[in-house]
């Protein structure tokens, strides 16, 4: 626990990272996030009438949630107190907040209580917060990577105002990196770097959005980086290329970029885009994704959303999804491209998605109808003595194997299929029957 305003108020430790030393203190320093402190949007102006109200920031790392909350300490008059949810407990959160009712008692000044990685905190720990965050003792600001609806308790949330950050964008990237090679104070400007604009390119590209993945590129190859003759040292795309060799992407298998990222794959196979599939496709498979996680996804697309239009596709599916566990990683992403790209091309009817959902729905809600006796097994002493198969009526004995016999007590129509691909010949078959049953 520390009282982030005193502790940012000195002077910068130079022994810091460079991503801590070149963090903007000001909003006229901070690049990106223009959606919420750009010249007059809600957020910016909270800051500079120092009116804060309790937020959570929330967003992918390096892109500026931590930055704001120590814009806010510098630009507040209230006092600011700082925990990181990893380390601290309820005992610590009591600790500050009974500081926080006497500060407001005593001397009428508020606290604002910030606290990093709050999905960290489980349930109780949150609960904890609550009654304070309420009435007024603590002004809560809370930053995490995760979404905040699936991590953060529902009353905290109706309190706090939600704001999201994105990845920042190429420019902005881009002008930190500059920026931190020209900064003589703070940056690496004594270090005399000449970057290229293709070594800028490339650690823009990897790091993803993330100042802070870009800015500890930028360190590393400028500090393991030897002058050259003219005394400067020349940081070009080889440097750049050693210093961030693999780009890392915000996806964790338990977070909220998971979960966007297949359905984004999902309803592209579903919206017959092939191109915006497989770049989701190797997204997951960039980021290590369990490969038959990513079959089974497209074995339940292939049936629900291709369906009977190309009953291919479902077997295809299911062949990918067995070789991907036969085969594994590498290999098993070609399988899973072409599974992939056969289902996004493939014509498509959710008609029998919707029929086993109408049927169910008609079970739960309804009288349950009594299966005709003829149609009831005949499998056993004694079944014809209660009537069972009794005038059933074969059906390969008819024309076009139609005996115009009722299947079903009272009549329903669940399965409606489209004029798509092969459902639309199920269709006219379909159309073919109930003409023949009108015969019979």
């Amino acid at each position: 626990m520390a009282d982030f305003f005193n502790d940012i108020s000195g002077e910068i430790d130079r022994n810091a990272p460079l991503a801590k030393r070149m963090r903007p203190s000001t909003l006229e320093e901070f690049v990106g996030q223009e959606h919420i402190l750009g010249a007059g949007k809600l957020l910016r102006r909270a800051i500079e009438a120092d009116r804060i109200s309790s937020l959570i920031l929330y967003g992918p790392p390096g892109t500026g949630k931590n930055t704001i909350a120590n814009i806010i300490a510098r630009k507040t008059l209230a006092s600011f107190v700082e925990i990181n949810a990893v380390l601290s407990g309820v005992e610590d959160l009591r600790k500050v907040i009974a500081l926080a009712k006497e500060r407001l008692y005593t001397v009428g000044k508020k606290t604002i209580l910030f606290i990093d990685e709050i999905h960290r905190f489980n349930k109780s720990q949150q609960d904890a917060l609550l009654p304070d965050v309420e009435n007024g003792t603590v002004i809560l600001i809370g930053a995490t990577t995760q979404n905040p609806y699936f991590y953060v308790n529902p009353a905290l949330i109706s309190r706090s105002l939600i704001v999201e950050l994105f990845p920042l964008s190429k420019e902005a990237v881009s002008k930190v990196i500059l920026s931190a090679v020209k900064d003589k104070e703070n940056g690496l400007g004594r270090y005399k770097v000449d970057i290229t604009a293709e070594a800028v390119a490339h650690i823009v590209d990897k790091s993803d959005g993330d100042a802070r993945t870009a800015l500890n590129a930028l360190e590393i190859g400028v500090l393991t980086s030897k002058p050259g003759v003219t005394g400067n040292i020349i940081f070009d795309i080889k440097t750049a290329q050693e210093s961030i060799q693999k780009k890392k992407i915000v996806y964790d298998k338990g977070d909220d970029e998971h979960y966007n990222t297949i359905s984004a794959f999902i309803k592209s196979m579903r919206g017959s885009d092939p191109d915006a599939a497989l770049y989701y496709l190797a997204k997951m498979i960039y980021a290590g994704e369990d490969p038959r996680f990513i079959a089974r996804r497209i074995v339940i697309c292939a049936s629900e959303d291709v369906g009977n239009a190309d009953p291919t596709a479902l077997i295809l599916a299911n062949t990918a999804l067995q070789v991907s566990e036969f085969i594994g990683m590498p290999e098993a992403r070609i399988p899973l491209a072409q599974a992939t790209v056969y289902v996004a091309t493939a014509p498509k009817s959710n008609a029998s998605y919707l029929a086993i959902d109408k049927a169910l729905e008609d079970i739960k809600n309804n009288i349950t109808l009594e299966i005709p006796k003829y149609l009831k097994s005949t499998g056993y002493k004694g079944a014809k003595a209660l009537g069972h198969g009794i005038d059933y009526k074969y059906s390969h004995e008819y024309e076009g194997a139609v005996s115009g016999q009722e299947y079903i007590t009272e009549n329903r129509v669940y399965y409606e299929p489209t004029n798509s691909g092969h459902e639309a010949r199920i269709k006219a078959y379909l159309e073919k029957v109930r003409r023949l049953k009108k015969k019979l």
